[in-house]
């Protein structure tokens, strides 16, 4: 089919390196490679939580003054209005992965005092505060906002109006009034900020169900693989190319234990991210006995924590086929549940082409169902 991965069509399953015919230029022409950040370290620069104090600028004094000028002493009041505080804005940006470039607090810029000769004082900028995609904005427990969209934004705290200046309380009554009002103080909230993994497709998995292990296999990210469970603490995102373009993000999400719904383990730390997921791969280690309990397992908590997440379009893949207790328990598995069934290998990388054309058609029907509604779906 036209849309088959790009990698699939090079020999080896490996892109081609530059070639290295001139010796002065070989080492110029190699790619770098990225360096590969411990789970450790990563659990500084990725955040998904933070609790954000926010206050708008102050509105600028109304300016206080009289016209004058040779031969017309008494011109009358000429102050000008104050300028408005700036606002605070959060705005969803898609290059923005956590929240831990976010300070705990933010003020807009205070307005200019207004002038002489009915000048108004300038306006306050604004304060524009990027976070990720799918970030929640939560004041006293309810949700306010919800950035789902690039560029969506979301006015967290007002800027105060600016005060008015003599010239605004001219009257027939009072020819020359000398009051005039200070700015108003800026809005002042505080919020909680809850980042929900915006993916197109969730691994949901026990520990050392082999996830991390995939993801490293259909993607170019590079999550912590080890022989313990919960290797990996953060969700990590892994980009899937195909050959027109297409992109198909793929979440792996943190290994979830019994009773995760209670907040068992990492708990919601896990659930959270999922709930954002267009369809799922449900993960399932072949190797140990009646694989399908796991299942049955995993959809048991995603229901218990919302209604509904577990019938989500979603496939089975059958993980560490290249053993031979999976090859084993494959036609078990099959017989005890109704989902499609995709085994395969991500040490060995067996059959990961069944993989990724099923995962085209996933990602083809959300596409299909989103412009059905009217909505534009989401893209990397």
């Amino acid at each position: 089919p036209p849309w088959r991965p790009a990698f699939l069509l090079l020999s080896g399953g490996r892109q081609p390196t530059f070639s290295t015919s001139c010796a002065r230029c070989s080492k110029n022409r190699r790619l770098r490679q990225k360096r590969v950040i411990s789970e450790r370290k990563l659990t500084r620069y990725f955040v998904d939580h933070r609790k954000v104090r926010v206050v708008g600028g102050h509105g600028g004094e109304g300016g206080h003054s009289f016209y004058s000028e040779p031969r017309k002493i008494f011109g009358g009041p000429d102050g000008g209005n104050g300028g408005d505080g700036g606002h605070v804005i959060l705005k969803a940006d898609q290059q923005t992965k956590s929240l831990s470039s976010v300070l705990p607090f933010y003020q807009g810029f205070h307005g200019e005092r207004g002038g002489s000769k009915n000048c108004y004082g300038a306006n306050g900028a604004y304060v524009y505060v990027k976070v990720p995609i799918g970030t929640l904005v939560k004041e006293e427990g309810k949700v306010v906002a919800d950035l789902t969209q690039h560029g969506e934004e979301y006015v967290a705290a007002y800027g105060g109006a600016g005060g008015k200046g003599n010239r605004f309380f001219l009257s027939n009554e009072n020819r020359a009034p000398t009051l005039f009002t200070p700015g108003e103080p800026g809005q002042e909230r505080v919020l909680h900020l809850e980042l929900k993994t915006t993916a197109h497709a969730g691994l949901v998995g026990f520990p050392n169900a082999g996830k991390s292990s995939l993801l490293r296999a259909i993607s170019n990210a590079k999550p912590a693989v080890a022989a313990y469970p919960f290797t990996t603490l953060n969700p990590h995102v892994g980009i899937v190319h195909y050959q027109d373009y297409e992109q198909v993000a793929v979440a792996d999400i943190p290994g979830l234990i019994k009773g995760a719904h209670q907040n068992r383990g990492l708990g919601m730390a896990f659930l959270r991210h999922i709930e954002r997921c267009r369809f799922l791969l449900y993960v399932v280690d072949l190797s140990v006995s009646q694989p399908w309990i796991q299942l049955q397992d995993l959809k048991y908590e995603l229901e218990q924590y919302k209604r509904g997440l577990s019938e989500r379009p979603c496939v089975v893949i059958g993980n560490k086929i290249d053993l031979v207790e999976s090859k084993i328990n494959l036609p078990l598995l099959k017989e005890q549940i109704d989902d499609r069934v995709i085994a395969l290998s991500a040490l060995t990388g067996d059959n990961l082409e069944e993989l990724f054309l099923h995962l085209r058609e996933l990602y083809d029907s959300y596409v299909k169902t989103e412009q059905s509604r009217g909505q534009s779906p989401v893209r990397w």
